[in-house]
Order: structure tokens, then sequence, then C-alpha cells
């Protein structure tokens, strides 16, 4: 995991996945450095991460006041409870549904949780924060918010994009990707993590981009896609998502593509001693 300040106000805790045949998928959570601090999310659950580490470079867990989960999905929650027994102050900004999908899993503790629809506003002490909920998401839990403050719109998995670099994709700038490629991407991660706005009416669908073109926000901050700022980049990322109605979803390889791929490994063998020697390529 990298963490870095972008801005005045916000530091990204960058992490990535590879995800095969599409290439690496940012991961990111954020520290909104308010009066009372909040954190966007709290990234992977899996064993070789470290939340608390790579959030303590960025400001005292124990300091934490809010934390604010766009979506109860595992890729946004695998330091939660970590974090709340770090942060005892701390209470997790959710939706009524994005708290029993916790539920199912391990239940947040009702005396620490705020729920908020969008629409709706949390006082952090020196600004409010206006939740709503993107343009494009994948659970019907997602709520992400708008501080007029720092003009930064926290857009949970909207205008994500698989990238060639894991680097870039941990703890790179959007900008620094290319405007075609980037198109490219965030038009493949519509089709891959919103699949259902091939259905929607377009006109209906671009009610739900407006608002966030009427925000003219001065940075986005996407769980998958590095820091984006700059108005010209920003107003190519929403006119692209605008495009989603109009795209076929993504269908991924099936048993007999699984197969292949594997076929192309030998088993690996142990030789004296126990110790494997790695898979060997035909």
């Amino acid at each position: 995991m990298t963490t870095r300040r972008v801005g005045r106000d916000v530091s990204v805790l960058g992490d990535a996945l590879e995800a095969p045949g599409l290439g690496f998928i940012p991961v990111n959570s954020y520290v909104l450095h308010a009066r009372e601090p909040v954190v966007v999310d709290t990234g992977l659950g899996l064993p070789d991460r470290d939340f608390l580490g790579a959030l303590a470079e960025a400001i005292d867990p124990a300091d934490v006041r809010w934390i604010w989960l766009t979506h109860p999905d595992r890729d946004h929650t695998g330091g939660i409870f970590a974090l709340l027994e770090a942060a005892p102050q701390a209470r997790v900004v959710t939706t009524f549904l994005g708290m029993g999908e916790m539920s199912t899993d391990r239940p947040l503790p009702m005396d620490r949780v705020h729920l908020l629809n969008p629409g709706q506003t949390l006082d952090v002490g020196d600004r409010s924060l206006t939740a709503f909920r993107p343009p494009l998401f994948d659970n019907p839990a997602t709520v992400g918010f708008y501080d007029d403050r720092s003009r930064a719109c926290f857009s949970s998995d909207c205008f994500g994009s698989p990238l060639p670099d894991a680097d870039l994709a941990a703890g790179g700038d959007a900008g620094a990707v290319g405007p075609e490629e980037l198109r490219a991407g965030q038009l493949l991660w519509a089709s891959v993590d919103s699949p259902w706005a091939s259905l929607v009416d377009r006109e209906k669908f671009l009610a739900t981009v407006r608002p966030v073109k009427e925000m003219d926000p001065e940075y986005v901050f996407s769980t998958h896609l590095p820091p984006a700022s700059g108005l010209g980049l920003i107003a190519r990322m929403i006119d692209t998502v605008g495009l989603a109605p109009g795209l076929d979803p993504f269908v991924g390889p099936d048993q007999r593509a699984l197969e292949q791929m594997l076929a192309g490994f030998e088993p690996t063998a142990l030789p004296m001693g126990g110790f494997p020697d790695g898979p060997r390529r035909h």
C-alpha cells in the first residue's frame, strides 16, 4: 500500500489487485482531514495488507471520528473492525441496507452506526458532506459524498478503470493515463462493474449524471481509479460515464477457458525434501 497527500485536505491510501485479462484494479481508501477526520472505506482484507499501518502514515487512527463506508463489498471493508478498535470515538456512516448487509458477516456495533441516505448531509466540524448516489455502482447500498470546501467528489466505484501498470494503479495519478486509454478503461469497468446500465433508459441515466456535473468538482476520488484533478480531465471522465447505457455487459471467461489456461501448466512436483520447485510451463 502507498500513502500520499493529494491537495490540502485528502490523503490517499493506494492499493491494487491484478485481474487476469483486465490489468490492475486500483483499490483506494481515503482520509479527509476535516476537523472531525473521516476515513473513506477501509481497503482489502487480504492477510498481507496492513491497513492500520498505512493509515497511521496519514493520521493517528485514534483521531478518526467517522468511517464513511461507501458500500459493504469486501474490497471496501477489509480494515473496518480493526479501525473500530483503534478509533474508539469513530462511527460508521452507512445506509440501512449497508448495515444489514454487513450483519450477514460480522455485525457492526449498533451504537457506532450513523445511517445516512442520499441527499442528506453529515457535519464533520468544519464542513458538511453531502451524500449522493453515484451514476454507476455495483451495490444498492452505495453512497458517495461531495465536500464543497475542498471541492472533492468521493465517488465509490464510479469512474473506475483497470490500468496496465501496478505502480500506476496503486500510487499514480489519473492524469498520467492517456485520454483514449482512460476512456477505454472506464468503459470496460462500467461494463464489468455496472452491467445493469445496458438496460436503462439513456435520458433517465443522464439525469443521474447531471448532478455530478453540477458539483463541478476539482477532485474526483474513486475507489478504483487513481485520484483525478483538473476540470478538463474530470469533465471528460463524466462524459465517459454518460456512455454507459450503450455498452454491452462484460462476459468473462467460462470453464472451458479456465481449463485451457490451466492446461498450460504442469502440476507442481515435490522433489526430495518436500519443497515445490514451482510450476513448469509447456
